[in-house]
């Protein structure tokens, strides 16, 4: 059985491969990356919060796009940060490393925000206060773009969410740390949650195989 690890520690481990690795593994990926891009603004400096931002492949095909565009990426692992902050140099950066949960966002501060393959480790009950947080933190007419693996159905959710339990249980893991595993939701609970956190609409705008696209708006 193979150990859990913590969640920034199991994508520093995996750094030197993981662009390779989303691109060429996930299916899907050389497209939902910058079709995601393409639906960021183009507004010259603009301001856009991403969540588990990683090492920026949304951003690779983002800033082309809009160079003057201000991002402030929230990541748990360094190593992924310090990448970012290498290949994006003379962009305007802001990275934080940290738990999108607890680091603050404010209020009215950013035209959009985006997710990449990042929050599929995490319940719908978590998920409500951080996109209540996260609707706050949009400006008006503000928008979410989530891109995600998430269930196809909810015998799967549940069957995720259970192996998850299971493991935490047999490696004596602590509850209130994050450890990498996959539990994505369905997209009707997805959706579902970004509602329940004051989104006016969620709007679904394609999938690659297992990963589906939502656009909401505040």
């Amino acid at each position: 059985m193979e150990q859990l690890e913590t969640m920034g520690a199991f994508f520093d481990n995996r750094l030197n491969g993981y662009e390779e690795h989303q691109l060429n593994v996930i299916d899907g990926a050389k497209t939902f990356y910058p079709f995601t891009a393409s639906l960021l603004p183009t507004t010259p400096k603009c301001r856009i919060l991403d969540l588990g931002c990683g090492t920026g492949l949304e951003l690779n095909e983002y800033f082309p796009r809009n160079p003057t565009a201000s991002v402030t990426g929230i990541d748990l692992a360094a190593g992924m940060l310090e990448r970012l902050k290498e290949k994006f140099s003379d962009k305007a950066l802001t990275l934080i490393q940290g738990s999108y949960f607890t680091v603050p966002f404010g209020t009215a501060q950013f035209d959009a925000a985006v997710s990449v393959e990042s929050l599929h480790h995490f319940s719908q009950e978590q998920k409500v206060p951080l996109y209540r947080k996260l609707h706050a933190a949009l400006k008006d007419g503000g928008f979410f773009i989530l891109t995600d693996y998430m269930a196809e159905n909810d015998g799967e959710e549940q069957l995720h969410f259970a192996e998850l339990a299971r493991l935490r249980a047999e490696q004596h893991l602590p509850q209130d740390t994050f450890f990498h595993y996959d539990t994505p939701l369905t997209r009707a609970h997805e959706t579902e949650a970004l509602t329940d956190a004051g989104f006016s609409k969620v709007e679904f705008l394609r999938q690659w195989s297992g990963t589906v696209l939502l656009k909401a708006y505040k």
